[in-house]
């Protein structure tokens, strides 16, 4: 019966020999999810021995592994700001660098809500995560206003054009708590309705340019393109929704928009042409990148 060590030394080994850029971590996982613990339990008993069972799933993981598929979708599961979400391939694989966008938008709507005095009986604030994939900003934010006891207060929304992508945002809803408090609509970009203006407009929509696409790494070719392809420019999908702004955007609302490290001129170009006079800021992610823009129409 072989060791968690001799297991993971096979396992890195073998992930090493197919190109995986992060052997020890993904075998660590793997290992993990193979003996239904975590990556610490894997790395505090090296010299457990490990069943036929377990051992066997981790073989079969390896295989799709080495394969080239994310160890999330193998997992099926994804830590994202502290929460885990269910991912698979109908949906994109929640990045680190999205946690900025949920830090910045969490802040709007605390600024909003405590920074300046509401009148009583104001409405709640409405807030859409467009193009919401699997969840992870919509659930994410939800489940942080419920935390600070605000949740009545935002009225959240979220779109998708994959019916199967917003399936699996409402399980992720639902496995959260919040299932009751995001209103889940397929529709491209912004939900028709007759309502009054969103207040915040969220948005993490596809950014990489169509001839990047065959550089990405194997992992990537497992997920939605359509979740990927942003068009020659990268931003064909975000200019469609910059120009709905003028007539979705309330007076003094903000648009938070995710990019590609590279496209910050590019960004700031389409917003000088389509939406003059707004203000446009560009926030970093924690590698330095620019990774969200921050638009803000008058007010009045």
């Amino acid at each position: 019966m072989a060791t968690v060590r001799e297991l993971l030394d096979i396992g890195v080994a073998r992930l090493r020999e197919s190109g995986s850029e992060s052997a020890r971590l993904d075998a660590e996982l793997l290992l993990a999810f193979a003996l239904d613990t975590d990556r610490t339990g894997v790395i505090a008993h090296t010299d457990a021995p490990v069943g036929d069972g377990p051992a066997a799933r981790f073989e079969a993981a390896l295989d799709r592994r080495a394969a080239g598929e994310p160890v999330a979708y193998i997992r099926g599961v994804k830590e994202f700001h502290g929460l885990a979400f269910g991912v698979d391939p109908r949906a994109l694989i929640p990045r680190p660098e999205t946690e900025k966008l949920v830090e910045l938008a969490e802040l709007e709507i605390v600024r909003r809500l405590v920074g300046a005095p509401r009148p009583t009986g104001s409405p709640p604030l409405r807030v859409v995560d467009v193009g919401v994939g699997g969840g992870a900003v919509a659930v994410t934010v939800a489940v942080l206003l419920r935390r600070r006891k605000m949740a009545d207060e935002v009225e959240m929304s979220a779109t998708d054009t994959s019916e199967e992508a917003l399936q699996l945002a409402r399980e992720n809803a639902v496995a959260h708590a919040v299932g009751d408090r995001i209103t889940f609509a397929n529709a491209d970009l912004l939900p028709a309705d007759d309502a009054r203006p969103w207040d915040l407009v969220l948005a993490n929509l596809p950014y990489v340019r169509s001839d990047a696409l065959p550089t990405l790494p194997k992992a990537a070719s497992f997920e939605p393109v359509l979740a990927l392809d942003g068009g020659a420019d990268g931003l064909r999908v975000i200019d469609r929704l910059v120009g709905l702004l003028p007539e979705a955007l309330a007076v003094g609302g903000a648009a938070l928009l995710e990019i590609g490290g590279d496209q910050a001129a590019e960004m700031r170009a389409l917003v000088a042409e389509r939406l003059p006079g707004w203000s446009c800021e560009i926030e970093l992610d924690l590698g330095g990148l620019p990774r969200v823009t921050i638009l803000r129409r008058p007010a009045r």
